[in-house]
């Protein structure tokens, strides 16, 4: 049974496939030790993106920019990308990314610094979806912030959900792992929130902002 699960999820992870552009994105993330969202994953935030009709969309943690493509992807032609790193280097190779696949500048906006230093300075209520991808002991500081970034309607999606199978483990009590139970836990009875886990890519849990 065991085999035939994981046949499964490997069928589902394949179903989406790379272009040139997104695997050249994946391969300087790589040299860079900027590990980027896998392909299902991906294919899940460009979805996410498209149903919400996101205009404006915050993501934590620009990496090499495979996420940022994913969602500009997905999102409206007049959508703007407000993408925060604390890496310089990191956005510089994804502004190098967003430019060969055709986003203009004006479509994307790189801040440098952390997450809940900048994040706070946003609008409430501006947003049609926020992903996380950043350190993951700050992520129920960024479900806080999220949910009032976004407008009723909008979604937050969160990558590394199941933490390279340490999650489903009670046995794994790392602070990375704790933290990523912690939010689950946090976004499961926030009744501001609908949600769902998908085991796609290392684990992406989203929820639907259904009241203020």
């Amino acid at each position: 049974m065991t085999d035939q699960v994981e046949a499964t999820l490997a069928y589902a992870e394949q179903f989406h496939q790379e272009d040139e552009l997104l695997h050249a994105a994946r391969q300087r993330g790589l040299e860079m030790g900027a590990t980027p969202i896998l392909p299902g994953a991906g294919a899940a935030l460009c979805f996410l993106a498209t149903a919400v009709n996101a205009k404006a969309v915050v993501e934590i943690g620009t990496g090499c920019g495979v996420s940022g493509l994913w969602l500009l992807r997905g999102m409206r032609a007049d959508g703007t990308l407000t993408s925060v790193d604390v890496e310089p280097e990191h956005q510089r190779l994804a502004r190098q990314a967003f430019a060969e696949a055709g986003f203009s500048g004006a479509r994307v906006r790189l801040i440098s610094g952390r997450a809940l230093d900048v994040l706070p300075r946003l609008s409430d209520g501006g947003y049609d979806m926020v992903f996380a991808d950043g350190a993951k002991q700050e992520y129920a500081d960024y479900l806080a912030e999220a949910v009032r970034l976004l407008r009723v309607g909008g979604i937050v999606a969160f990558d590394n959900m199941l933490w390279h199978n340490r999650v489903a483990d009670p046995a794994q009590r790392d602070p990375d792992t704790v933290a990523l139970r912690e939010l689950g836990k946090l976004v499961q009875s926030d009744e501001r929130l609908r949600s769902v886990l998908m085991p796609l890519g290392d684990g992406l849990l989203a929820a639907v902002k259904v009241s203020a």
